[in-house]
């Protein structure tokens, strides 16, 4: 009884380390009004592969993962049920540092060559209309595959964007 009273206390203790992520739209690490405004205009994604450096925001169409045809499995398996995922391809462009920014939460992964790509950098907030994340990659110049998964809704707004 002692030890699960001394482990309640830890968890009290510790409840403040797991605070929730910031509410507005002024709270992101970065500037994101001109991704915000793209992303309340997105258009459809049309077919094929996508020019990353148009610096426009797409809807993207998700389904159930297991019908979702992603080209590799989600680097981390969706915490929501039912998992809904979808992807885009991308072509060859310059290699530059890029923001990948959401109007929902969901998880990213970006695939190239083959490998994940790890993320350098992340914000997000909550209560801000249009945007809810930005993850910043560095993306080569070989054509890339962006998987969204774990969306809360069947749609989502993306934008690719040079980072500074």
């Amino acid at each position: 009884m002692r030890y699960m009273l001394q482990a309640a206390l830890l968890l009290v203790a510790a409840a403040p380390t797991y605070a929730a992520e910031p509410s507005g739209c002024d709270k992101f690490a970065w500037p994101l009004t001109a991704e915000q405004r793209l992303l309340g205009e997105a258009q459809a994604a049309p077919s094929g592969e996508l020019d990353r450096d148009t610096e426009k925001a797409v809807a993207v169409k998700l389904s159930l993962l297991a019908e979702a045809g992603l080209p590799m499995a989600p680097e981390r398996p969706p915490q929501k049920t039912p998992a809904l995922a979808g992807f885009l391809r991308f072509g060859k462009g310059g290699s530059h540092l890029y923001k990948v920014s959401l109007s929902d939460g969901a998880w990213i992964d970006l695939v190239q060559d083959g490998h994940y790509l790890k993320p350098t950098a992340f914000t997000g907030a909550t209560d801000c209309p249009h945007l809810r994340k930005s993850v910043k990659f560095e993306i080569g110049p070989n054509p890339f595959v962006l998987q969204i998964s774990g969306a809360p809704a069947s749609g989502i707004a993306i934008v690719v964007t040079p980072a500074e």
